[in-house]
Formats: structure tokens, sequence, C-alpha cells
């Protein structure tokens, strides 16, 4: 073989080998793998990030509109007013939590903390997870209580529905509960039922209670002396 055709040879091979390498280089720059085994791009990737990093969106909300605030609850909007606080001027939301007897004076530029009310599509899937089997947990119940609470105040309405459905004891066993979890299931259903009642009006707790397979207290024997 002559020495022309041998220098082709190892030419046309570093060509082949080269491209690899490059092949190989770009994937691996331009891809990530996650947790779920799937790709995206290092584009993808950045917008993500930039999504993440944009400011809270404005909303705007009405006077009588009702909105939820993660540590209170449902609240209702009474009025949008002015207060100057030395040279900055302040536009709040002043907020009436009926439940708790509570008005709150929100600054609409932190108005992350409140959204709105959920819709009918999010209350039926919060019912279908009222309807699922409580989780056991074998956790020591103070870490357990902890994480209930965060959900509770998260204001989050399918953690709110976890927490009910996980604490969730049928009238007949609740003596098996403990004042705590009694006191965490009350904070939790009350509060959620109160969100569902925007929504479903007097039908919020019957849902939930046969969601839950409540079984409602046996009436006292009332006896009347004639």
């Amino acid at each position: 073989m002559g020495r022309k055709k041998k220098r082709k040879i190892r030419k046309a091979k570093k060509k082949i080998i080269s491209k690899k390498l490059v092949t190989r280089n770009i994937y691996k720059s331009n891809t990530f793998k996650n947790k779920s085994n799937t790709f995206k791009t290092s584009d993808e990737k950045a917008k993500i990030k930039k999504i993440l990093k944009q400011p809270f969106e404005k909303k705007n909300y009405n006077i009588k509109d009702y909105v939820v605030y993660p540590k209170h609850g449902v609240g209702k909007i009474l009025a949008i007013e002015k207060a100057k606080i030395g040279d900055i001027n302040i536009t709040y939301y002043k907020v009436l939590v009926e439940k708790e007897k509570l008005t709150l004076s929100i600054p609409i530029n932190q108005q992350s903390h409140l959204r709105p009310v959920s819709s009918i599509n999010q209350i039926n899937k919060a019912i279908n997870i009222l309807k699922s089997k409580p989780k056991i947990k074998r956790t020591m119940w103070s870490r357990r209580a902890q994480e209930y609470d965060q959900k509770i105040n998260s204001g989050k309405l399918y953690q709110l529905a976890e927490v009910v459905k996980d604490l969730n004891k049928k009238t007949d066993v609740i003596a098996e509960q403990s004042y705590s979890e009694r006191q965490l299931f009350e904070k939790a259903y009350e509060r959620l039922k109160s969100e569902f009642e925007i929504i479903l009006g007097e039908k919020a707790k019957i849902k939930m209670d046969k969601a839950l397979k409540r079984i409602p207290a046996p009436a006292e024997n009332v006896t009347t002396v004639s």
C-alpha cells in the first residue's frame, strides 16, 4: 500500500474520531439527567430558572372578593386603603377573617401571601384526596405535628386536605385521638370547610363528611317528665 493511500486512511479515521468527540461534548453540554430519568436541554433549564426568578405576578383583587391568607384561612376584602409611612405611600387590602374575628392589613406589594379562593375543579380534587387512604407514618408525633402544622399554614388547598384525611378519625373511635391530634384536625377541618363553603355553600360539610366517611355522633336520649 502506498504512503499517500495510508495518509488518506489516517486522515479519514481522525475525522471520524473528531466528529464523535464533538457530538459527545455537545450532548453532554446541552442535556442533563434528572431524578425522573428525563432529559432537558440547557436552554430549557435556563428558562425554568428565569421563571422561578420572576417577581410574583400582581393580581388585582376587588372589594368583597374572597381570598386565602396562609396563616389565617379565608378572608373577605373589605376595603382598599392608602397610608403614608414616612415618605413612602402604601396601598393595602383590609381583609376580614370572620372565623378568627380578625382584620388584616396586607400591603399590595406583599400580596404574594394571598391567593384567590379555589375553583370548583380544585375543590373536587381536594374531595378526592379526602376519599383516599390516610398515610400511616411511624415517625414521632412531635415531628408529625410540626409537619401537619406547616401544611395547615401553607395556604395550599391540597396540603390542607391531606392533613384532614390523615388525622381523620370516625366518631366511634375518636377516643383513640390525643388532645393535640384533635386540635390539629379541627383546625385543618374548619380551615378547609371555610374555603369549601365559598364554592359549595351549605353542602360543604355534608360533602366533606361523606368523603371522610365520618359517622355522625348519636343524638342524646332526652326523657321528658309528664
